[in-house]
């Protein structure tokens, strides 16, 4: 069965973290003693989105990732002896929804969720030699939608994923839309927010202390035996996805 990318297993690891990521998120992720790797634009995709790691980078599993063609080169200059290796995706995105979704997959034990109608074609052929089940969903930003606690369990605020996976017998939470910032947007989404540095820890862009959900969502995740860290006592705020992933 293919591994779920977005819970890394090994100790040493590095974080790919939006390139606008505030000074207070970059010092605290610093102290976890991880090799930060700062995104660059992707001048394809409307602004606000233009520096998320989800929307340009599919992790395939923990140490191997599928990037947009027009910054494949820094991302595998970058990652160059780290032991990750860096495939060059064959979608190119536009700056107009759904143009601007191939890469953002959620995943979680044994099954990816996307509209896979506009799943970049390199991502789709491997997932469909695989064991994974492709669960087919209208909501093109699945993993900015899907906050990931464990590999059976998860938060978002889209009711038609609550659904979906609640259907396949995965444990889910649901919370209010909105109440996430995302400057150039309405709101953001609390996938976009979050990040699994390991087994037992999710790491988050900022306080939930205004979020109407926010007693829910610590149980939730205590409940699983899990550890929220903060990263940044401003508001919580949709950076694409704190990308996690394990050196080899």
């Amino acid at each position: 069965m293919m591994e779920n990318p977005f819970i890394p297993k090994n100790k040493e690891k590095l974080v790919i973290v939006d390139g606008r990521a505030s000074v207070e998120i970059i010092n605290s992720l610093k102290e976890k003693d991880l090799q930060i790797i700062r995104t660059i634009k992707c001048e394809k995709v409307d602004d606000s989105i233009s520096y998320h790691p989800d929307i340009v980078i599919h992790p395939l599993n923990h140490d191997t990732i599928v990037v947009e063609p027009s910054v494949f080169g820094y991302y595998y200059d970058q990652l160059k002896g780290s032991g990750i290796k860096v495939l060059r995706g064959k979608k190119k995105l536009g700056s107009k929804y759904p143009e601007d979704i191939g890469y953002n997959i959620a995943r979680l034990r044994g099954l990816a969720i996307h509209n896979f109608k506009y799943t970049d074609e390199k991502i789709l052929s491997i997932f469909e030699e695989s064991d994974l089940k492709r669960i087919n969903i209208k909501q093109g930003y699945s993993k900015c939608s899907v906050m990931i606690v464990d590999e059976k369990s998860a938060i978002t605020s889209d009711k038609p994923i609550y659904n979906k996976l609640k259907d396949e017998d995965y444990d889910i939470l649901l919370i209010d839309q909105g109440h996430i910032d995302l400057p150039g947007q309405p709101y953001g989404f609390i996938g976009g927010c979050s990040g699994n540095l390991t087994e037992n820890e999710i790491l988050l862009s900022g306080s939930i202390r205004h979020h109407p959900n926010k007693k829910e969502i610590c149980k939730f995740v205590e409940n699983k035996g899990k550890k929220l860290t903060f990263l940044s006592t401003e508001k919580i705020v949709d950076i694409g996805t704190i990308m996690v992933l394990s050196k080899r």
